[in-house]
């Protein structure tokens, strides 16, 4: 101590004159290190403690000068300065709840979330009215993921005081985090109520409602937000992924570019726009807005993913496969992925004296198709194993008997030995290019089971003379965005029109109405067979669809076999698709794609398809 210890005394009271209590603070604690019996140091600290800052006056709240440098620290993010001065304040002035209330802020700031609720229920316990210190408690609850108690706090703060819009707002989020996405939309809305242009609240909203699937609400949404901000970049952009849900492309286009004028290093809206654009049929432009998507965010995922759909569409292989790979690191790759101790195959390590495992991804329609290179790689290795769905189990037993077929088994994973390197199945495509992409159509490598081929066609001619002719229009999973890729009863009509054929019923759900309005509109039967479970019993499935003349299909797991087993296969197919590449169109003998752009009913493609059945009527 430099100073004398009268200076030193001295200039501890200036400090509690002028509000400087931590510096006073440590002053007195360095004179009592060195002399605990100094009677001016004992009272000045005593005073200092009990909050007399002057001449014996008292206050219970600190001055505002006090605050305000408070406050000012806090804006600046400076939460530990924060913290540190109001260490001395709060033991002062205990009863001050604004000071109790910013200790939590700052900590909360910090995510020291059990400090900051610790704070908040000071400040409540002294004043039970304090709406702040609750609504503020039901924020740190909240980000701990405690949803229920923090609707409780949100509540208590609305009790005091009922016009406090931003309670109702973090109700609606709270809500939207349980998945209670209708009370969410009502909570926003009361929020709205008391204060119209609540921006993020039409925000929340619009997001809560596209989540629903309530696609032109939630445009509805956006679009009162930007009436209020007029350049919120997001806005736009979520605006341009709920009318890409309404099929708008072109639409959504235009509020992607408006967003990407507010804040012109939006990743996600270019990558947003490019798939609208591909779906537009501008594959160049797409592939460009992916790039500058990846341009911004070299590790962009799904910008990544979606450019290797847009590099298979345009045919070139190596590019689009090489990106597929990125499909790992995407949400929901990421949840899907495997995760063992050996390393994933290459494609260049020798496989001789090697174990391989394949294991399967997406499902089982996939599977099938991307099984079409499954000898390949059992050729070259001294075991191959292949998981994958149960259901897929009888039918690949009996086509692959060089691979060993088991059910998907993920509980062992990080503790198996009984492979050297392993491979997803939709990666097995980029190790094998040249095989892949030969001109010459690959040969059936489904095997059904004979008897049950002849089972079939008995049955087939019980109903009556060929062609039979087997039909798939829709996926048992419908969304706006999927419905491009499938059709509606009425298109059909070439098709279901045609005299002297047999039409035999291939969907495995939701069917039934279908077939009612089938025979409705046209007067035609499909006949369906209740004893034949066209979900789960795939290995049947493969008997009945091999004992067909023809299979006419949009793109869906049946369409795989029918085309696996060498039955000849109509593919229907919307041009612009991201399934509509040689990843995932159905390899076989006898396929025919036949496609629709975006812009196009499926008129053309029906008529072409009626045409090709009729050849086959007169062979």
């Amino acid at each position: 101590m430099s100073l004398s210890v009268d200076k030193v005394l001295r200039k501890a009271q200036s400090l509690m004159k002028a509000g400087e209590l931590a510096e006073a603070e440590e002053l007195y604690k360095q004179v009592l290190s060195k002399f605990p019996k100094n009677k001016k140091a004992i009272q000045g600290y005593q005073k200092l403690k009990a909050g007399i800052a002057s001449k014996g006056s008292s206050s219970s709240e600190p001055s505002q000068e006090q605050v305000n440098e408070l406050v000012g620290l806090y804006t600046h993010g400076q939460f530990e300065e924060v913290l540190s001065k109001l260490k001395p304040l709060v033991s002062l002035f205990n009863k001050a709840v604004s000071l109790h209330n910013l200790q939590g802020a700052s900590n909360a700031a910090l995510e020291r979330y059990d400090a900051a609720i610790e704070s908040y229920e000071q400040a409540i316990k002294i004043n039970p009215n304090y709406a702040d210190a609750h609504l503020n408690k039901g924020s740190a609850l909240q980000e701990k993921g405690e949803f229920d108690l923090a609707i409780k706090s949100f509540y208590e703060t609305l009790s005091i005081n009922p016009k406090a819009e931003i309670a109702y707002f973090n109700i609606g989020n709270a809500l939207h985090k349980k998945g209670e996405l209708g009370a969410a939309v009502d909570s926003y809305q009361k929020a709205l109520m008391i204060n119209s242009d609540y921006t993020e609240a039409y925000f929340n909203k619009g997001n809560v409602l596209r989540e629903q699937g309530k696609f032109t609400q939630a445009v509805e949404a956006y679009e009162q937000t930007l009436k209020i901000k007029t350049n919120h970049a997001e806005a736009y952009n979520n605006m341009g992924l709920a009318l890409y849900e309404c099929l708008e492309f072109e639409t959504a286009i235009g509020s992607y570019k408006q967003a990407l004028k507010i804040k012109p290093d939006y990743a996600e809206a270019y990558n947003n726009m490019g798939i609208s654009l591909n779906l537009q049929g501008d594959e160049s432009a797409a592939v460009e807005s992916y790039n500058q998507a990846i341009k911004i965010k070299p590790d962009y995922a799904e910008a990544h993913h979606n450019l290797g759909f847009a590099f298979l569409t345009a045919g070139r292989l190596k590019e689009g496969l090489d990106e597929h790979e990125w499909r790992w690191r995407t949400a929901g790759g990421l949840s899907q992925k495997r995760h063992f101790s050996q390393a994933m195959w290459d494609g260049i390590e020798n496989l001789k004296c090697k174990r391989i495992l394949l294991w399967s991804e997406q499902g089982p329609g996939d599977v099938v198709m991307w099984s079409s290179c499954l000898s390949l790689v059992a050729s070259q290795a001294e075991i191959c194993i292949l998981e994958c769905q149960e259901k897929l189990v009888p039918l690949f037993v009996r086509s692959f008997p060089n691979v060993e077929v088991k059910v998907e088994n993920k509980s062992l994973d990080t503790r198996r030995d009984d492979f050297d390197v392993h491979l997803p199945m939709g990666s097995l495509f980029r190790h094998f290019i040249p095989e892949i992409s030969k001109e010459i159509k690959p040969d059936a490598f489904l095997i059904p089971d004979p008897a049950r081929v002849n089972f079939w066609k008995e049955r087939l001619n019980s109903l009556g003379k060929g062609p039979y002719v087997g039909i798939s229009w829709k996926s048992p999973f419908m969304t706006p965005a999927r419905l491009p890729n499938y059709t509606q009863i009425s298109d059909w009509a070439p098709v279901l029109t045609l005299p002297n054929v047999t039409f035999i019923n291939l969907q495995c759900s939701d069917f039934r109405d279908d077939l009612a309005s089938i025979l409705d509109e046209f007067g035609t039967t499909v006949h369906h067979f209740d004893d034949l479970n066209h979900y789960d019993d795939l290995d049947d499935v493969a008997a009945l669809s091999a004992a067909l003349d023809i299979a006419v299909s949009v793109s869906t797991a049946v369409s795989t076999i029918t085309a696996g087993v060498g039955t000849p296969t109509k593919m229907l197919h919307w041009r612009q698709s991201p399934w509509n590449n040689i990843l995932l169109t159905p390899p076989g003998p006898f396929v025919d794609v036949f496609e629709r752009n975006t812009w196009e009913p499926w008129d053309n493609v029906f008529h072409s398809v009626a045409i090709d059945i009729a050849k086959f009527q007169v062979a």
